[in-house]
């Protein structure tokens, strides 16, 4: 028997209707006459979901105690039992209970495959194992449950099941996804718009990219090798000119006509020296087309029509969009140019677009030299007319007789073109060779290398003579052109480099990538020792395999003083290079040098914050703590006096007061304390595994008792705290909603788990904060709208804030729906629930995590 198939319903968030799309067709392939049963489906108490399991058979769970309860999970040898043609299983990133007869149950799932049957199962977005760190950055949720991509992405079928954020809302508000006590705090948390935007984002992404997977598997399986426009992909051909932004500009206005269009800009730099390119106009354009939602690629080749065609082949590009050339009509001679070699060989797959711009026909910079002054083209072209041009001329001057002085003016003319052409060689050679046709053909004895008149002796000599110092001319001038196109480029290079630097713009990594660039090298490294029998460090490197034990192994070492040399992998730089190399280095230095100096002055700053919060300390007890002390002292002074009989009550209001002012004044004394250890970094959290139940009502005996609701169930699990450190966090959080709380309403203590977290969040109904103070509010000595001097120093929330990000937890403040504030605390779960749980409420399927 075969293996089976699987098929997956992936949804973005809980709540699309994965589980009943998967019931959906299990009713279809029913009715079909397959054989088709439920293995494992749970309906979380949503009636359309539980209506659809009516006329499926439902194979019986398997029943395991677990911490003194009894658990549910999917019978894996009952189903091998039956052995259905189809079985459906929900929940796929499940971890299934201790005891189970595998951990996860994606590894149930493969059983049932391995024994041919066929699975349909659900999974969502943010289980898949590599997208964890991103989705816990869009919704500060961790998720503990996950299942390998490899295990998706081997699936027969992936079906999206999508639903935009505002109708999975209303079916949230409609209480369709969730029991109705948990509405408010899942849309005012996980289900907010911008999460499940990200969420929606990352699921079609996730399938685009398996389709084009997919897409070329078949490619490669079938040997597909012509373009398949399923998607448009534009590449852009840039030079490093000022057209490239008008090109880039183009190809973006061309990828938004298309559905999912994608612009890739890439620039091609031959392998044998500087770029001639202008670094900063590259720069430009790299941001532009980054900012334009592209992506900028750099290439390595000597044939640009070749690489270019060979890299948009290789990313099954669309089209190509070049500028028109920028050569003047003259220097066509030397060949058709980019552009209309790359339409000639793009093939009937690749459209190529040829955009104008302001630069056309305006004439382009000469080459930096290449191994050759005048290009290899050129040179060939001077080796083609010295070498064929005497022997073409003299076949026709054989026919036409001009006189011997004629004819050495052609043949002069002949040498002068292989000199423009090919320099200084070509010449000689094209010289040489018309002298012996002009002594053999033309001068008297004729097909005789001898020469009888010595004038023409004189004549063959001058005509020998120019041509090689026309040679020299061109030659002499090929050479300085030359030298003037690598001082322009190296002096474009380092003004921009400098400015960048000077400005601060520039990254260490950021400066070695555009060393790599500039030079075409594979990788680049800043390395370092602190002295001369000290090991090399690596201090900062950009691109594949650079090296990190010693300069010595790479194949450009460039020294940067006694204990600091950059190295370069790739090829053997030419020593014409190493000037600008040098520059770089150097530059380097300076970069990593201005990095350790803005380390040190954030830890001056630090210092200085440090400072500033020991003033405002000094400054809050020359009020806040003296009050609380005034009050004291004039009561006790009162009960001690003898000018006055007072009465037992008078005497309890008075030591009532007292009682209050010590209160107020141990609080105040606390919290400063408490900031001062923050603030200088001596807080060190004992963390151990304790319940949240344990600590929370500790936390509320500084507020009446009838101020307060608390919900913290017992079957939450353990959290790794100091717990001094949570109490007191809980107990400012607590007064701070109390003091802001209308009279009669009561604040809400609360806490629940979310994936690997539990979250204790303190609700009150009080006037609220605006999106724009939520972060002020804790921020030391803030207090937030007209709250009197007497209500403290303004350090509770930030207290409460230090001491949670100490213990690896967070706080922050949302809005209570229907008005109020709403503190979150999150706190790192410790491990498994120490108490059962229902059975549904056991399974974490994703829409418990979301709470």
């Amino acid at each position: 028997m075969g293996r089976g198939t699987l098929r997956i319903y992936l949804g973005a968030a809980p709540g699309v209707g994965k589980t009943y799309a998967m019931l959906a067709e299990g009713h279809r392939r029913t009715e079909r006459g397959t054989d088709c049963v439920v293995a494992f489906v749970e309906h979380h108490g949503r009636p359309r979901t539980e209506v659809l399991l009516h006329g499926l058979e439902q194979v019986p769970r398997r029943g395991l105690e677990y911490r003194g309860a009894v658990f549910e999970e999917m019978d894996v040898d009952a189903v091998l039992r039956r052995a259905p043609a189809v079985a459906l299983v929900d929940e796929l990133a499940h971890t299934n209970v201790p005891g189970s007869r595998n951990a996860k149950r994606w590894q149930d799932v493969e059983e049932l495959l391995a024994a041919g049957i066929d699975v349909v199962s659900t999974v969502n977005i943010q289980h898949l194992e590599s997208l964890g760190d991103i989705v816990e950055s869009i919704t500060g949720v961790r998720q503990r449950e996950t299942v390998p991509d490899e295990v998706v992405r081997r699936a027969d079928q992936i079906e999206l099941v999508d639903m935009s954020p505002q109708a999975l809302r209303r079916r949230m508000a409609h209480g369709n996804i969730y029991a109705p006590d948990k509405v408010d705090a899942a849309l005012s948390n996980y289900f907010r718009p911008g999460n499940l935007t990200a969420l929606r984002e990352l699921a079609l992404l996730w399938v685009a990219d398996r389709v084009d997977e997919y897409l070329n598997e078949y490619r490669s399986e079938h040997r597909v090798s012509a373009i398949w426009g399923s998607r448009e992909r534009i590449v852009v051909g840039l030079t490093g000119g000022p057209e490239g932004r008008t090109l880039i500009r183009r190809a973006a206005r061309l990828a938004e006509k298309g559905a999912g269009g994608e612009v890739m800009a890439v620039y091609i730099a031959r392998s044998d020296g500087l770029t001639s390119a202008s670094p900063k106009e590259l720069a430009v354009q790299r941001t532009l087309v980054e900012d334009l939602g592209g992506t900028f690629h750099h290439v390595v080749g000597d044939d640009i029509p070749a690489a270019l065609l060979d890299f948009a082949r290789g990313v099954n590009a669309t089209q190509i969009v070049l500028g028109s050339s920028r050569r003047k009509a003259w220097q066509y001679v030397f060949g058709p140019g980019v552009g209309a070699t790359v339409a000639r060989d793009s093939g009937p797959d690749l459209d190529v677009h040829i955009v104008t711009h302001e630069e056309v026909a305006k004439g382009r910079g000469l080459p930096v030299a290449r191994g050759g002054r005048l290009g290899r083209a050129r040179i060939l072209w001077g080796w083609a007319v010295g070498l064929a041009g005497p022997v073409v001329l003299a076949l026709g001057l054989n026919t036409v007789g001009l006189g011997l002085a004629n004819d050495m003016l052609l043949f002069l003319a002949v040498t002068v073109a292989a000199a423009l052409l090919g320099g200084l060689l070509p010449a000689l050679a094209s010289a040489a060779f018309g002298s012996l046709l002009l002594n053999y053909f033309y001068t008297p004895p004729l097909h005789r290398l001898t020469v009888a008149d010595p004038k023409n002796i004189v004549a063959i000599a001058i005509f020998f003579g120019v041509g090689m110092s026309v040679a020299s001319v061109v030659d002499l001038a090929a050479r300085r052109t030359d030298q003037a196109a690598r001082l322009r480029a190296e002096s474009e290079i380092l003004s921009f480099l400098a400015g960048n630097v000077l400005r601060g713009e520039t990254s260490l990594e950021e400066l070695l990538e555009r060393v790599r660039e500039t030079f075409a090298m594979e990788s680049a490294a800043l390395l370092e020792r602190e002295s001369d029998v000290a090991p090399w460090t690596c201090a900062g490197r950009a691109g594949f395999g650079p090296p990190l034990e010693r300069p010595e192994e790479a194949d450009v070492d460039m020294p940067v003083g006694d204990h600091m040399a950059l190295a370069l992998t790739g090829r053997v730089l030419p020593a014409a290079d190493r000037r600008v190399l040098a520059a770089f280095a150097a530059q380097a230095a300076v970069v990593l040098d201005r990095r350790r100096l803005q380390e040190e002055a954030d830890q001056a700053r630090a210092l200085a914050e440090g400072n500033r919060i020991r003033t405002a300390l000094l400054a809050a007890v020359s009020h806040d703590l003296r009050t609380p002390l005034a009050g004291i002292k004039a009561a006790v002074s009162s009960l001690r006096s003898d000018d006055v009989a007072w009465s037992e009550e008078d005497r309890a209001e008075l030591l009532k007061g007292i009682e209050e002012g010590a209160d107020r004044l141990d609080h105040l004394v606390g919290n400063l304390l408490d900031m001062s250890r923050l603030q200088t970094g001596t807080v060190t959290p004992l963390i151990r595994e304790i319940d949240v139940d344990e600590v929370v009502p500790m936390a509320l005996g500084g507020v009446p008792e009838d101020s307060v609701d608390l919900d913290v169930p017992e079957t939450l699990p353990m959290v790794a705290v100091d717990p001094g450190l949570l109490e007191r966090s809980v107990a400012n959080l607590v007064e701070n909603a109390v003091k802001y709380s209308p009279p009669g309403r009561r604040v809400l203590v609360a806490a629940s788990a979310i994936a690997d977290r539990v979250e204790v969040r303190v609700v009150d109904r009080g006037p609220g904060v605006p999106d724009e103070a939520k972060e002020r509010i804790f921020e030391p000595f803030q207090r937030y709208g007209d709250a009197p001097r007497g209500a403290g120093v303004g350090l509770g929330l930030a207290v409460a804030r230090g001491f949670a990000e100490a213990m690896g937890g967070t706080l922050a403040a949302e809005d209570t729906p229907g008005g109020g504030l709403t503190m979150v605390l999150s706190l790192c779960a410790a491990g498994p629930r120490p108490e059962p749980l229902p059975a549904a409420e056991f399974r974490t399927e994703p829409e418990r995590h979301t709470i």
